[in-house]
């Protein structure tokens, strides 16, 4: 008899609070992108939670990050596509959002970046660094059985001959049009236009407008002003962040030296601005 009560007052206090939700002020969602793009998962979970829920009448992709690994990039442009489908998104670019940050800021319907923004860096990157003259003054060998010629290009124990650099250019090649593809999609600019762009430079908010790379030069709450204008949204709307719960074994293990470690040893192609290799296009 307890257990019957209990179960109708949570059905109860459940469907209150449901319609406690929907009866409260209207919703922008804003999904925040942070630092080096290493995983996608807590943030397509962000994304798909504000495509389902009904209270969300327009999202916000804040992005402040210099790119990161292709795989997690390519994975959120994906889901924010998906997402522009049942919604309006717009995107507010921070201090940087450069490389695998802009690439994902491409899936956004109207693109906000201040006038000094970095952003831009449109191409792909493999770093690589060979200890084969350290480990020879350490005495060490290594050596390695693989099953096929190219198993072990770009292993950082020798130096890779000509045909593997050719092989890894290809595939680098490869990925840097699909990056220009997009933008050129997301875009809707001439693919011959968005190449001329993709040598890997980056661009200031203001010279990102000029090129057509983003539409507005605003801040994060003029994103927010627009977007609620353009969703006839009457009064303040109430913004809805990503929600996480703080896991202090989480927080351990997602510090600096995990962080480096994934980053790293994770992938080897990313889309990731590097300020000693681009130059200020004026």
């Amino acid at each position: 008899m307890v257990i019957g009560i209990i179960i109708i007052l949570s059905f109860i206090v459940s469907f209150l609070l449901s319609v406690a939700e929907k009866s409260f002020g209207e919703k922008i969602g804003v999904v925040e992108i942070e630092g080096v793009i290493v995983q996608s998962k807590e943030l397509m979970d962000d994304i798909v939670r504000f495509k389902d829920n009904e209270t969300i009448k327009g999202v916000i992709i804040r992005i402040n990050s210099p790119g990161g690994s292709v795989g997690p990039t390519q994975e959120i442009h994906r889901e924010i596509k998906k997402l522009k489908e049942k919604k309006k998104v717009y995107v507010s670019m921070g201090s940087v959002c450069a490389s695998g940050g802009y690439y994902i800021a491409t899936a956004g319907e109207k693109i906000f970046a201040s006038p000094s923004t970095i952003t831009g860096s449109i191409g792909v990157i493999m770093e690589h660094a060979v200890i084969e003259d350290l480990l020879k003054k350490l005495g060490i060998h290594a050596d390695a059985l693989k099953s096929g010629e190219f198993k072990d290009a770009g292993s950082p124990f020798r130096k890779m001959k000509p045909e593997e650099k050719r092989y890894l250019q290809h595939v680098l090649s490869t990925i840097h049009n699909q990056f220009i593809q997009d933008v050129a999609e997301g875009r809707k600019m001439p693919l011959q236009v968005v190449r001329e762009l993709s040598d890997g430079r980056i661009y200031t908010g203001t010279q990102a407008k000029e090129a057509g790379l983003i539409d507005t030069l605003g801040s994060f709450y003029d994103a927010v002003d627009e977007l609620q204008k353009v969703l006839n949204i009457k009064g303040k709307p109430e913004l809805v962040y990503g929600k996480r719960p703080f896991s202090l074994l989480k927080w351990i293990t997602t510090s600096l030296v995990h962080e480096l470690a994934s980053y790293l040893f994770s992938e080897p192609f990313k889309f990731e601005y590097h300020p000693g290799s681009s130059m200020i296009h004026h």
